[in-house]
């Protein structure tokens, strides 16, 4: 008797993917409700305002892709890195490294020119930026080509419990694989809906592991391309790997068990639409905070402040109300602005006296503060 196919690619039929419309169609429904709330949302921003939504989402999008990856990433390098390129006047210290300004030149170019074919150069260059010395960590590896002939295997585990997760497509073929997949990405079924056709192109890239790393944040940075296409904009207004890294462990669970299954993906394309509704949802806070950012300006713009106030105020604003945890205080402030203990005080007192700040909290010694929204 013949036995099963362990993988997904060895299925005789691969990659013929099936799914279940009737199963999927009101996730999808739900999906599409959620990212036009986002898009209308975001009508409500002005040029400049759009470009910070824009660019916290790209931010979140750097530091979370990595983190999925287990890479931590310094926010304010990638904040800066972000800054640089869209122009921002927050742009400065701390440099960031060759490898954040690559991550974030990708995941400009996947979306800004969303429109451009994606061929197997475009995914080379994508992937050297991510690796400019042609290290990943200690180990040197093939940057800005496909992976070598060794076997490409995810293993994880203690070295006495090693369990291997996923094996990738032999070497042999590659090439004529993921050239298969890019001319689908390309030019897919007429009737394919946006989203399915990202849902399936990030686990078809992703299961031909072509590169010896950065597969999973270039799968990433396709999903958010094709996003770009289907909402026929050059920017994103909410973060899937962001949302991916919340469901850390589920993302890695479904692609192991659809990958170790038939070509029914209904599984997991029904989880995929569900976290484009849950992103999609947390954007709507953040396109929230922006505006009210732009509000607490407007309401101050004749408010008399020094750049270390506006610093701080800046901070707390991009947190969102209650996302600066415990709210400001005097050692919070020093920290920040690199000041004296006095001088935080006197300019936390200030701000309370000119309506930027409320008290939060009990008061006395540890006394916090919060914006006045």
């Amino acid at each position: 008797m013949q036995a099963r196919p362990t993988w997904i690619w060895q299925q005789p039929d691969w990659p013929r993917f099936r799914w279940d419309d009737a199963r999927l169609a009101p996730l999808l429904a739900r999906a599409r409700l959620s990212q036009g709330k986002v898009l209308g949302a975001a009508r409500l921003l002005d040029t400049d305002l759009t470009r910070e939504a824009v660019a916290a989402i790209l931010v979140e999008d750097g530091v979370t892709t990595s983190a999925i990856e287990g890479e931590r990433l310094d926010p304010a390098a990638v904040r800066s890195s972000v800054a640089r390129r869209l122009g921002l006047p927050t742009a400065g210290p701390p440099t960031p490294s060759r490898a954040v300004d690559g991550l974030i030149d990708v995941l400009l170019d996947a979306t800004r020119h969303h429109d451009q074919p994606l061929t197997v150069e475009r995914l080379c260059g994508w992937q050297a930026a991510l690796f400019p010395t042609g290290y990943s960590g200690l180990h040197a590896i093939r940057a800005g080509a496909l992976r070598g002939d060794a076997p490409m295997q995810v293993v994880a585990g203690a070295i006495d419990k090693e369990r291997v997760h996923f094996v990738a497509p032999p070497r042999d073929g590659l090439e004529a694989a993921l050239a298969a997949c890019l001319a689908w990405i390309s030019e897919p079924p007429a009737t394919l809906d946006g989203l399915l056709r990202a849902g399936i192109a990030h686990l078809w890239f992703i299961t031909l592991h072509p590169f010896e790393d950065g597969n999973g944040r270039l799968a990433r940075a396709l999903t958010d391309m094709l996003l770009c296409r289907d909402e026929a904009q050059p920017m994103r207004l909410f973060s899937l790997s962001a949302q991916f890294l919340r469901q850390r462990e589920a993302y890695y669970t479904i692609l192991e068990q659809t990958q170790r299954d038939g070509l029914d993906v209904s599984d997991w394309l029904a989880w995929f639409l569900q976290q484009v509704e849950a992103a999609a949802d947390q954007a709507e806070q953040t396109v929230a905070t922006t505006l009210a950012k732009a509000r607490f300006w407007l309401r101050h713009q004749g408010t008399a402040l020094n750049e270390r106030q506006r610093k701080v105020l800046n901070r707390l604003l991009d947190a969102g109300p209650g996302g600066f945890e415990g709210g400001i205080n005097t050692r919070k402030y020093m920290g920040l602005t690199s000041t004296s203990r006095a001088t935080a005080y006197r300019e936390l007192a200030d701000l309370v006296a000119k309506g930027c700040l409320l008290p939060a909290g009990k008061g006395g010694r540890s006394s916090a503060y919060e914006v006045a929204w």
